[in-house]
């Protein structure tokens, strides 16, 4: 998972200080090189991986070329090891809260927004803490992405995910921080599908790819068979590839196209 030589130079960098996670909370923002305040823009928010941090995707990709090729605003939140939620059990770690208490409203303080057209991706971790937020609010996402989602909350399979990537169990450890230690009905209930289960008129369009050779694939492919049977309207892409930095600094630009796809119909 090693970076492939983008700087972490950006625009702007904030210092968010949280009352929701006790702590200040950075984050990078990009903007097209001619950006007016005049005028508004379509943001895209990109969240990182579990073990990575804020600058994971400015070293993964040029974050900086992206903005001015879809003449768009990045944003790339620290995310911790939160999976973008609200922990169950300890009230000083509420990251759902800060996102949208905290940092949204800092992002449209700062910066002019295209309201109509505001997007999430991310990858692994990142790729969940998306197609949550989607889910649960569609209000105010037009659509999202996940590359390499880790889309699955669940006690064993995180516990083979553990061990293969880091050779412990800090993974376990960390979500069980979030959804308790082993409790099954918590951890299912938070997996992608549950929640768009229990989300049944759920109907915004969004992208998803994963490797073939990726160990969350087989998990990607079960999101794919679940929203056709919910006739969501997905775009999904399987392609050669692990889980790694090679990847996802491929991957991610289908996500820029299929964003200015939809930005692109809504304007004709």
């Amino acid at each position: 998972m090693l970076s492939v030589g983008f700087t972490t130079v950006a625009q702007g960098r904030w210092t968010i200080k949280s009352d929701y996670l006790k702590c200040d909370v950075p984050a990078l923002v990009f903007k097209p090189s001619n950006y007016d305040p005049k005028r508004e823009y379509p943001l895209v928010y990109l969240l990182h991986g579990y073990s990575e941090n804020y600058t994971q995707w400015s070293r993964t990709i040029d974050c900086q070329d992206l903005a001015n090729k879809y003449n768009t605003i990045i944003v790339c939140p620290e995310g911790f090891t939160s999976f973008y939620i609200n922990s169950l059990y300890d009230e000083k770690f509420q990251y759902e809260s800060f996102f949208f208490k905290e940092l949204v409203p800092k992002v449209h303080e700062e910066l002019n927004i295209d309201v109509r057209n505001i997007f999430i991706s991310g990858l692994s971790m990142g790729g969940y803490g998306a197609l949550r937020y989607l889910i649960l609010r569609p209000d105010y996402f037009n659509s999202a992405g996940s590359t390499s989602g880790a889309l699955v909350i669940d006690f064993q399979q995180s516990q083979k995910m553990s061990q293969l990537f880091w050779e412990d169990n800090r993974l376990n450890n960390d979500l069980s921080q979030l959804f308790g230690n082993n409790n099954t009905d918590n951890w299912n209930k938070n997996s992608i599908i549950n929640l768009l289960r229990d989300n049944s008129d759920f109907s915004k369009i969004f992208i998803f790819d994963c490797g073939t050779e990726d160990v969350l694939y087989t998990a990607n492919l079960e999101l794919k068979s679940v929203v056709d049977s919910m006739k969501v309207p997905t775009t999904f892409i399987s392609q050669p590839g692990t889980h790694d930095t090679d990847y996802w600094s491929k991957s991610i630009e289908h996500h820029f196209v299929f964003f200015d796809q939809i930005i692109k119909r809504l304007n004709r």
